[in-house]
């Protein structure tokens, strides 16, 4: 009996898939692009994870809290809203206190700001010299050394999102960030890769990014438990963007 082609086109892919799976968990725990400003040892370097709503840091930059963790650097988040957009500001906050722990950022190292001019509001548009001046004061007050934030897509086009960019680009633009203070944004990409989670690595890889986190499945997991705290957001989609966002996972970062 003859097979319909079909079938062993079907069995072939299958293979494929799972020797790429094989292949991407395989060089999982990986970081690359890691030199100056960022050291593979970042024992007394401060870095400053700059995002705009409680959950930004466990669903788009999680693989990048625990490879900085891995390298022994001394990790903060500045989060520039509460989260208010359905009245739900008191619960959000403690929900990023919570994933925060998970991530290894302590209490005493996150501050959150919650500014009637900066509300969590897709449809407002953040003032960019209000934010900068935010952003400033807080570098020099706490000696950052790099800032990690979103690059002008934001990842989901979120208008919050993209203001943090605006910002940390007009003062790197303007020359008034620090010397010593470096910035990794977060790279977007499109629908079809922001989905396809340890799968996409092949293309990140091959399109070279100045740095790429990739998490082992331990800290992958971690990541989820850091997502689940925020459980007010756990609408049902946000389930399958945990199980399929390559963000849970991989992080490619390039410099300003």
């Amino acid at each position: 009996m003859v097979l319909p082609v079909a079938v062993p086109l079907a069995i072939s892919a299958g293979l494929g898939l799972g020797l790429l799976w094989a292949w991407a968990w395989g060089r999982s725990g990986r970081t690359r692009g890691m030199g100056e400003p960022v050291g593979r040892d970042g024992s007394g370097s401060r870095v400053l994870l700059l995002t705009a709503h409680p959950d930004d840091e466990a669903m788009f930059f999680a693989p990048t809290l625990l490879g900085l963790t891995r390298l022994r650097y001394r990790v903060s988040l500045l989060c520039c809203s509460a989260g208010n957009y359905y009245n739900q500001g008191a619960i959000r906050k403690r929900e990023l206190l919570q994933s925060c722990d998970v991530l290894g950022i302590p209490p005493s190292s996150v501050t959150i700001i919650d500014d009637r001019h900066l509300p969590d509001d897709p449809n407002v548009q953040w003032n960019t010299e209000l934010l900068a001046t935010l952003l400033l004061r807080h570098i020099k007050d706490n000696h950052i050394d790099l800032v990690v934030t979103f690059d002008n897509g934001g990842v989901s086009g979120h208008a919050n999102h993209i203001a943090l960019y605006s910002a940390i680009r007009f003062l790197h633009s303007t020359g008034k960030l620090p010397k010593e203070c470096a910035v990794l944004a977060l790279e977007s990409v499109n629908t079809l890769r922001k989905y396809l989670s340890v799968l996409d690595l092949p293309l990140t890889w091959l399109r070279t990014p100045d740095v790429l986190f990739v998490l082992t499945q331990k800290e992958a997991e971690r990541a989820r438990k850091a997502m689940l705290c925020h459980k007010s957001q756990l609408l049902w989609f946000r389930h399958l963007y945990i199980i399929f966002s390559r963000f849970m996972v991989i992080n490619s970062l390039n410099f300003l």
